[in-house]
């Protein structure tokens, strides 16, 4: 058993000494189970060369020498591109040494004979390259090899090396776990470096060598546990799916979470991941009536009437109307003909060439007239001098309010009492105290304009005092 110790030893060195990595997965390999010894191929005689080393390659009973129990070791590591470097321990016990021997009694038919030179150990300590055929094949189970290494045997107490050319063959029940088949035909150079046996067998005999057993992958790196190692995980921290390389979905709905807009929610993939409850093509996320088919241009609502206003914002949702309006029709609240959008009196009937106001009567004008010139001011003063002006004031508003649209000039006069600038002033103050009034009356400022004439325009003779009451008044004129 010393030479097994070598053996480890060799063993442990080589794997030590390897950096390469078979791949990021799985980069170390380990296999074990028997191996057979077969030393056919050093005898010599025989036709020729392949007539002794390939004819009856599984006389398993008559030629190999088996050790019924764990009887060899491997250690791999890829090395990249197919390609594995690995060291192998073997042991055995030959008890069935064939050599060319016509004559001796007991050869078969062909001259060899078979011998047993007392259960003599061997040891065998390898270095192998072998090259996969499994991605050029395309398969996920077969794994045809060819090998080619050195080693050095330990026959008996004789020691030699060996060049070893081989071939294999393995079948991986799963990513992990596989059933290794190998043969290499060990090649002896050199002499034996002690002592002799006692049969009639070359310094360092050739031989073949067949093994078969487990083999385990090992090494390989899956942070999240999912079953798909770092290398091939696009998620490496967070459990995913194969079929996601790596990466999860939450929700089940086949899209990956990174892809999916709603990671949490099944949904669909027209929608990027996201449910449709009232399938109308928009996403629940973005529909503002989820429940309810509508428009997309309506953010997922219906429009039942069809003027493009939500039925939600929808003030009059089963008849037509502009966004203006609410989805409202316009009104015509006054009944003219003119829509309340259109119309400057909403209230007030008029023609539509007057923007639904009425025009102005000759009837009313006259009205104004009269009202006006009824109120007077103190001599000298822009204040109202009779108790019945704000009455006067409150009919002059009302006919005024039936005009909505309609512009009037307040115009102040005066007696001829004074200077002209005084008057043209008191004129003027007359005019705005008048308009302020009708304004307090509820009429549009922007409707009103202020003019003071001084004494200029006299209604009446300036000589007598009845005169002179009559020429200090107002008047309301339209504006054309």
């Amino acid at each position: 058993m010393k030479h097994l110790n070598k053996i480890l030893v060799a063993v442990m060195m080589v794997v030590g000494l390897s950096s390469h990595a078979q791949d990021s997965n799985n980069p170390w390999a380990i296999s074990f189970g028997a191996n057979a010894v077969d030393t056919k191929a050093s005898a010599d005689g025989g036709k020729n060369w392949l007539d002794r080393h390939v004819t009856t390659p599984f006389a398993v009973k008559k030629n190999w020498n088996i050790l019924p129990s764990v009887s060899y070791l491997t250690v791999s590591r890829f090395i990249g591109d197919n390609f594995s470097f690995g060291v192998t321990g073997s042991v055995n016990k030959i008890n069935k040494f064939v050599t060319f021997s016509p004559e001796t009694p007991g050869h078969d038919s062909r001259g060899y004979h078979v011998t047993n030179p007392g259960d003599l150990m061997y040891y065998g300590a390898d270095g192998i390259i072998r090259y996969s055929f499994m991605n050029l094949i395309n398969s996920k189970i077969i794994d045809p090899s060819l090998s080619i290494g050195g080693g050095y045997t330990f026959f008996g107490d004789s020691s030699y090396g060996t060049v070893n050319p081989g071939a294999g063959l393995t079948f991986w029940f799963t990513d992990n776990i596989g059933l290794e088949l190998a043969t290499k035909y060990k090649k002896s150079f050199g002499d034996r470096t002690e002592g002799d046996v006692d049969f009639a067998t070359p310094d360092a005999p050739s031989h073949f060598q067949h093994s078969a057993g487990i083999i385990f992958k090992f090494g390989g790196k899956d942070t999240d546990g999912d079953g798909i190692y770092d290398k091939d995980d696009a998620c490496p921290e967070v459990a995913g799916l194969k079929e996601f390389n790596g990466c999860p979905d939450t929700d089940g709905d086949g899209i990956q979470d990174s892809a999916d807009a709603c990671p949490d929610v099944f949904g669909l993939a027209a929608l990027n991941g996201c449910p449709d409850t009232d399938g109308d093509g928009v996403a629940d996320k973005d529909d503002d009536c989820p429940e309810v088919a509508g428009l997309a241009a309506l953010r997922g609502c219906p429009d039942a009437d069809g003027d493009g206003v939500a039925d939600k914002d929808d003030k009059c949702p089963t008849v037509a109307g502009p966004k203006e309006n609410g989805g409202c029709p316009w009104p015509d609240t006054d009944g003219d003909g003119v829509l309340d959008k259109d119309d400057d009196c909403p209230t007030v009937a008029g023609p539509a060439s007057n923007r639904g106001c009425p025009e102005v009567t000759s009837e009313a004008l006259d009205n104004l007239k009269v009202q006006a010139r009824s109120v007077y001011f103190h001599s000298g003063k822009a204040t109202f001098k009779t108790a019945d002006v704000p009455g006067r004031l409150d009919a002059i508003a009302e006919i005024l309010k039936n005009y909505p649209n309609a512009k009037f000039s307040i115009q102040g006069h005066t007696d001829s009492d004074g200077s002209d600038e005084f008057n043209q002033k008191l004129s003027e103050d007359r005019a705005n105290v008048l308009r302020d009034a009708l304004i307090e009356r509820g009429i549009k400022a922007e409707n009103l304009n202020a003019v003071g004439f001084g004494e200029g325009t006299p209604v009446e003779t300036n000589k007598t005092g009845a005169g002179k009451a009559k020429n200090r008044r107002t008047e309301v004129i339209l504006q054309k």
